[in-house]
Order: C-alpha cells, then sequence, then structure tokens
C-alpha cells in the first residue's frame, strides 16, 4: 500500500486561488483507497487556517470534502502544521479524523524511519520567526484572535500573505530556505536520527542521497502544490518525487552535495 506526501498547497479563498483549489481537489479525488493507506500533509496545506469554536471557512469545504471521503474510505491523515497552518486543532483532529503531529513527525516506512517536519524556523537567521512562533501559539493569544470576527481575521490573512509575496521573486527555486533545509537533513541523516528526513516549507521538490551510519539515506523535499505540484510517493519499498500530470513525471533522486566527502569520513 502506498503512502503519498504533499505540502505547501497554500489553499487560497479568493478567485486567484481557485485554480489551484480545483487541481487539488482533482489529485485528492483520484487517489484510490485500495492503493493509497495513508496521506501525510507535510504543512502549509491552507494559506490560513485558524479554527474558531463554532465557525469553518466555507470557503474550504470542498477540501475537507475530500480529506472526509479518504478517511471514510480508511485512508489514514496525518497533519505537520506549517507556518501557515500551525493553528490546526480540534476541528481537523475530531471531525476529520486527521492526526495531527506538533513541529514533527517520525513515521515508519516499513523498515525506515522518517523523520517529517514542515522546516519553517530551521533557518538559523529565523531567530525573529520562531520568537513570533511560540507568541502566537500562547493561549492567550489565540483566545484574542478568536474575537475578531472570521471575515476580518480572513482578509487581515489575504493581506499579509499577498504582501509577504510581493517582496519575494516568483521564481521560488532560488528561494533562501533550501540550504539551511539541507544542512538539517544532512545533518540528522549523519546523526543516525532518522533513515530518511522529508521537509517542505521551500517549495522546491529535492531528492538526494546522503550517508548515515546504517548506509544510504534520503532527503526528500516535496516541493509544493502551489507551483511545481510535486508530491512523494512510497511504493512500500520505495519513494519517488513526482510531478503531476498525465502521466506523471518522477524527479530522480541525485547524489548529494558533499556526499562523497561525508561517506569517506563514515567509520568502516
Amino acid at each position: 500500500m502506498k503512502t503519498i506526501v504533499v505540502s505547501d498547497v497554500h489553499l487560497a479563498v479568493h478567485e486567484a486561488g481557485r485554480p489551484t483549489m480545483e487541481r487539488f481537489i482533482a489529485f485528492l479525488r483520484q487517489l484510490d483507497s485500495a492503493e493509497v493507506s495513508r496521506l501525510i500533509i507535510l504543512g502549509d496545506l491552507f494559506d490560513f487556517w485558524f479554527e474558531y469554536r463554532h465557525v469553518v471557512f466555507s470557503g474550504y469545504f470542498d477540501v475537507l470534502r475530500a480529506l472526509a471521503r479518504l478517511r471514510d474510505e480508511g485512508v489514514e491523515l496525518h497533519f505537520i502544521g506549517g507556518n501557515h497552518d500551525f493553528w490546526g486543532g480540534r476541528f481537523l483532529r475530531d471531525q476529520l479524523g486527521i492526526t495531527i503531529h506538533d513541529g514533527e513527525a517520525r513515521l515508519p516506512f516499513g523498515e525506515r524511519q522518517a523523520l517529517l517536519v514542515h522546516g519553517d524556523g530551521l533557518n538559523p537567521r529565523d531567530w525573529a520567526y520562531r520568537l513570533y512562533k511560540r507568541l502566537a501559539r500562547l493561549r492567550v493569544v489565540v483566545a484574542l484572535f478568536r474575537l475578531i470576527h472570521p471575515d476580518w481575521a480572513m482578509r487581515l490573512a489575504q493581506w499579509v500573505s499577498h504582501g509577504s509575496r510581493s517582496l519575494h521573486p516568483r521564481d521560488v527555486s532560488k528561494g533562501s530556505e533550501i540550504k539551511p533545509l539541507q544542512d538539517f537533513a544532512r545533518q540528522a541523516l549523519a546523526e543516525g536520527r532518522a533513515d530518511v528526513v522529508m521537509c517542505g516549507h521551500s517549495h522546491y521538490p529535492v531528492c538526494e542521497t546522503h550517508p548515515t551510519p546504517h548506509g544510504a539515506g534520503l532527503y526528500i523535499n516535496t516541493g509544493d502544490w502551489l507551483y511545481h505540484e510535486s508530491y512523494v510517493e512510497w511504493d512500500g519499498a520505495e519513494f519517488r518525487l513526482f510531478l503531476w500530470g498525465e502521466p506523471p513525471e518522477e524527479i530522480p533522486c541525485r547524489e548529494g552535495e558533499g556526499a562523497e566527502e561525508q561517506a569517506r569520513a563514515q567509520p568502516q
């Protein structure tokens, strides 16, 4: 049975976000529960998500329904929050049956252990963001935010998201987060903390081999759905990174930068 991993869909409720929403829903609907036993969402499924006690953002109805269909058919759903949706909680857990992992997840893939993180805050220079995230998760801050009307909260989130993207080039493959995530993965693999490290956040799909104390390990960045429509498939034996299409296009794994030097440095 297969496991599918996606990240950085950035579903948005405004009109410009409809094509991304529709194509991702089509992707979810073509997943066959006879072949897929697990779906892992590695952060930033939503461009903005916040859980009120009695309100769910109606613009996400179709994607929530698609996830509920997978749950009803027996597919395990896992969620690791990203920097746009780390407020995921009771609704996703209780109403959709999603297992929510706080910060990171360690999950088995056959005999291999995988460390899964979204990747936000791993950049050593992101001290301001790490402080913001800690403050934003305080109970008193969450309680105060709930006092904002949901319509105003969504408008505020759209304004912040649009302003953030306007400050960065559209070519996300040159994003500043690529190297910090690779460095994190290389270190985790070299220290034997996992056989496979998967991240999102950088919006750039990558599959690299790196040494571990027990042999070859993998670093995989799921890329994103917003620009690349990329995802990871584990078929019970091998990890494969794809760009969605008819047929899907596979991105081959490559030897990671410095892998030969690292391998020679490993004790024999």
